[in-house]
């Protein structure tokens, strides 16, 4: 993998620019130290650092991928060790295995995960929450993150080798029940590979991006 940092000395990190909350992963990214580019093509994808796969529609993602001939060359890169971050249907794309998917999607792998496609439902079940993240909540005067679930799957099962960061509490902070999506994972970590049910780049706080970004800067000294 070949690529540099800024001018400025900060990581290049690209985020996949088919579908989904481009400008506002650009604009967390940017917040949290990186310099953020869009990326389309291969040449695009090999200058970078380090790439997030924003949300939207997961199938279509993968038909993009494919059309825009990306899919191979980022399977590659995740091989050789690119860090990237998906956020909801980048979390499906950097699963190993999948379900509630089309009979002929596919996804990129990476991840020793099994993830359920629109585990928490429709769009009209969409919702807000206060999560403890680890790496970001349990750091000294850390606090909880606020996500944002928007026809979000969930992780059914995490390898050995998967960092849990993030689980849904049985019980919401107000004592009312969860229901089946208690206990579900919804962030994690397995390598230079982050991955969150939820949208961070929505709700203005830009600390998950600053943790994926720590770790695009830690990829550069191993």
């Amino acid at each position: 993998m070949t690529a540099s940092a800024g001018v400025d000395g900060r990581p290049v990190v690209g985020v996949l620019a088919l579908q989904g909350d481009v400008r506002e992963h650009a604009a967390a990214l940017e917040q949290a130290g990186a310099r953020a580019v869009g990326v389309r093509r291969v040449s695009e994808l090999e200058a970078v650092e380090g790439l997030v796969l924003p949300g939207g529609e997961s199938t279509t993602i993968d038909k993009l991928l494919r059309l825009f001939e990306l899919a191979e060359p980022l399977r590659r890169l995740i091989g050789q060790g690119l860090p990237v971050f998906g956020s909801c249907a980048g979390m499906i794309l950097l699963a190993d295995r999948i379900e509630g998917g089309t009979a002929d999607q596919r996804t990129l792998g990476g991840m020793d995960v099994v993830v359920r496609r629109n585990a928490f439902g429709r769009q009209v079940d969409s919702f807000e929450a206060d999560l403890q993240v680890g790496g970001i909540s349990d750091l000294p005067g850390g606090r909880p993150v606020r996500t944002a679930f928007i026809r979000a799957p969930w992780v059914e099962h995490a390898g050995p080798d998967v960092e849990v960061l993030a689980r849904i509490p049985d019980r919401w902070a107000d004592g009312s029940a969860v229901g089946p999506a208690a206990g579900k994972i919804v962030a994690a970590r397995h390598g230079r590979l982050l991955a969150t049910a939820f949208h961070p780049e929505i709700t203005g706080d830009a600390r998950v991006h600053g943790l994926f970004v720590r770790l695009v800067q830690a990829s550069r000294r191993s």
